[in-house]
């Protein structure tokens, strides 16, 4: 499975370097000019690559050194449809002119591409978002690298949530593949059952209750976390999306334990088969590097500017605390009450006919609470009434995802330049 990519990586991962000059223009100063602009785009990870000279690495990077080069670009440098084109200008040569005729070029044949304008060799912020948007495309190529589960079909509920599959993959680039609920249904081998037994052990001993499930609760559950692990590993999957109800109905056991569990070990997983909300915690992960949490929007306190959100889930890693209950609607299996700490938060959600629409709000997780009748982990999130009432008039559907930390820049940042 991929690790998520980190914003704060040191090290340089590799892409191809194209610096594009017209015959007309080759001189010795020229050549030093060029140099002295390969250079730090080299520290940047770059290594140069000339037309002819094979398939270039990806991502491409074109320094368009000379005007005179725009069709010389167009036909070697064989833009990828699936990330932006990334091209680099500097003050003299015509560079400029030439970069925007070629990018007006791209984007008129239905191809994203970003220009990006060095004042000189040393220009530390065009560097510096240079290598904020090579960073961007490698967090597209490690989903377009990732692999989906969907366990079972999207619930029925979920009628502005569940995109078709060539969607997910056009769009934001993850292979789903379906995988049928009778994997995690069948009876458990066992090496599987003593898994499931670890586990339940270990939620028992961290928690700081056990409220209504029994010890027989738990045990069950630990085994749903047993088969969806295997199912993850046989696969080669990154993340999963799970049609979890069916286990209540058919089982009488829940995945709370598990997909919390799974998440906790670096594999995205969601709850109710929602692909759009398993797609938006798997692209936090591997943007922000940090596990996330979907959950509801219960309740709207437009005096106050906060939302209530609550699910029967949550990872332990968000948690600071958590206490074992029942499932909420149905009274059975195991749930999760967590508190989660206070603090800045982001609210993420994806959403639009093709999944082409996101809302990212920064607010503060204010309070814990534990209402009757709602799901058992329950935060309330400030986030003002104005954005309350645009989520009100337009919501993009049910679930949100919160992540910790203030990112509705970086992540609008990156929706723009990849997806909108």
């Amino acid at each position: 499975m991929n690790p998520p990519p980190s914003r704060t990586q040191e090290a340089r991962p590799r892409f191809a370097l194209f610096a594009a000059v017209s015959k007309i223009h080759d001189s010795a100063a020229l050549r030093a000019l060029v140099e002295s602009y390969a250079s730090p785009l080299r520290a940047l990870g770059g290594e140069a690559w000339e037309p002819g000279a094979g398939p270039a690495a990806s991502p491409l990077v074109v320094f368009v050194a000379t005007g005179g080069t725009e069709r010389l670009i167009l036909e070697s440098a064989g833009f990828d449809t699936r990330e932006p084109a990334l091209l680099v200008a500097h003050p003299g040569h015509n560079s400029l002119p030439a970069a925007m005729e070629v990018l007006a070029r791209i984007q008129q044949l239905g191809i994203r591409g970003q220009l990006h304008y060095l004042r000189g060799p040393t220009d530390t912020d065009g560097l510096q978002r240079i290598a904020e948007a090579l960073q961007d495309r490698r967090v597209r190529r490690a989903l377009i690298e990732s692999r989906i589960g969907l366990v079972g079909d999207p619930s029925d509920w979920l009628v502005a949530s569940s995109p078709t599959i060539e969607t997910v993959r056009t769009v934001w680039g993850p292979t789903v593949v379906p995988i049928p609920l009778g994997a995690i249904l069948a009876e458990p081998g066992p090496e599987v059952a003593v898994r499931g037994e670890a586990l339940a052990r270990d939620f028992r001993a961290g928690a700081e209750a056990l409220v209504e499930p029994a010890e027989s609760d738990l045990l069950a559950a630990g085994r749903v976390h047993a088969m969806l692990r295997r199912v993850v590993e046989d696969g080669r999957l990154d993340a999963v999306a799970v049609r979890c109800f069916d286990l209540v109905l058919g089982q009488q056991t829940t995945g709370c334990l598990a997909l919390a569990q799974l998440n906790d070990e670096g594999v995205i997983a969601g709850c109710e088969g929602d692909l759009v909300a398993t797609v938006a915690m798997l692209w936090i992960h591997r943007l922000i590097g940090t596990i996330s949490w979907m959950a509801n929007p219960s309740r709207i306190d437009l005096d106050r500017g906060s939302l209530s959100l609550a699910h029967c889930t949550v990872p332990r890693g968000v948690s600071s605390a958590y206490r074992l209950r029942s499932h909420f609607e149905s009274g059975l299996g195991v749930g999760i009450q967590g508190t989660m700490p206070t603090g800045p938060v982001t609210l993420v959600r994806i959403g639009g006919a093709r999944m082409e629409r996101l809302r990212a709000i920064d607010g503060e997780l204010a309070r814990n609470t534990d209402h009757a009748d709602l799901c058992r982990t329950q935060v309330e999130v400030e986030v003002g009434r104005d954005l309350l009432r645009g989520l009100l008039a337009q919501p993009l559907g049910n679930h949100m995802v919160v992540v910790s930390g203030h990112h509705a820049d970086t992540l609008r940042r990156w929706h723009g330049a990849m997806i909108a």
